[in-house]
């Protein structure tokens, strides 16, 4: 890669694992995001993909083995690949909270033995839990003490998007305040990551943003056309330091949020920061 161009927050893996972990589920957004039928991406496709961008990403997992019991796809997967193309690749590790001990436990051994830079994309709305419910107190402790970013999907979301009672999935889970303003209150130290724009309650997490400094607003999941005014002001102004690219590609095409992010009216330095040097800062790189 001759010149890092940007790094983007949020991306998930297409190999044929994951696939077969997310399941009759994947199908449903894939459906719901219009993909069409999922198509199997190996780490080598993907990498080069980023290289010829000019790209870095943050590789995301998931889990809701609690709820659902489907079995995830294993943190080492996306470690693997990032040891393989680290030029490319930064893995962030995931974990169910409601695991307690055990998730404590994946935290410590995915940051000392796989070099994870994170944990996410955790959802509390497949997950069923409140980012601030004083029981997993714990394991965000342990992040933090880790310097482990903590990336939490925020508003509306594509699991369950579409079907009859959304799979029972709830919205009321990825509501921005109070659970991540509460948690990034709780934990100074911790850096917080609200994924998405968070409709319908964008405003709460620039609101968030613009309050503590520990917070990071990423632009994944929409497609930067249909980014409301007030979003592109703020990220434009008060958040320009905290804001991250992010395509949370395949939901969104990289290239296609590229595209049209050049066409909306950032300054050229503030696209600097959102294209790359905050996220540098961030993860330390």
């Amino acid at each position: 890669m001759a010149e890092l161009k940007g790094i983007d927050i949020h991306v998930h893996p297409q190999t044929e694992e994951v696939i077969k972990a997310a399941g009759e589920r994947g199908a449903q957004m894939a459906r719901y995001f219009g993909r069409g039928e999922r198509k199997p991406v190996s780490f080598a496709e993907m990498a080069d993909r980023y290289r010829d961008l000019g790209l870095m990403c943050c590789l995301m997992n998931s889990t809701d083995i609690t709820v659902t019991g489907q079995i995830p796809v294993p943190n080492d997967h996306l470690a693997q690949a990032q040891k393989d193309h680290p030029d490319v690749f930064i893995a962030f590790a995931v974990i169910d909270p409601w695991m307690g001990r055990a998730a404590i436990d994946e935290v410590k051994r995915c940051h000392e033995e796989l070099g994870v830079r994170g944990i996410g994309e955790l959802n509390p709305g497949r997950q069923k839990f409140h980012p601030n419910d004083p029981r997993f107190f714990p394991i965000w402790e342990e992040c933090a003490k880790r310097d482990l970013i903590m990336l939490f999907h925020t508003g509306m979301m594509g699991a369950g998007a579409g079907t009859p009672g959304g799979l029972g999935f709830e919205l009321q889970y990825t509501k921005p305040i109070p659970g991540l303003d509460s948690l990034a209150a709780a934990f100074p130290e911790l850096k917080v990551i609200g994924a998405h724009p968070s409709w319908p309650w964008t405003a709460e997490s620039l609101a968030i943003c613009t309050h503590k400094m520990n917070y990071y607003v990423d632009l994944s999941g929409w497609a930067p056309k249909y980014f409301p005014d007030e979003l592109v002001h703020y990220v434009n102004t008060r958040i320009q330091d905290r804001a991250l690219f992010g395509s949370d590609w395949p939901m969104i095409d990289v290239e296609r949020w590229l595209r049209e992010f050049d066409e909306l009216p950032i300054r050229p330095e503030v696209r600097q920061k959102i294209m790359l040097d905050n996220a540098k800062k961030l993860l330390g790189i």
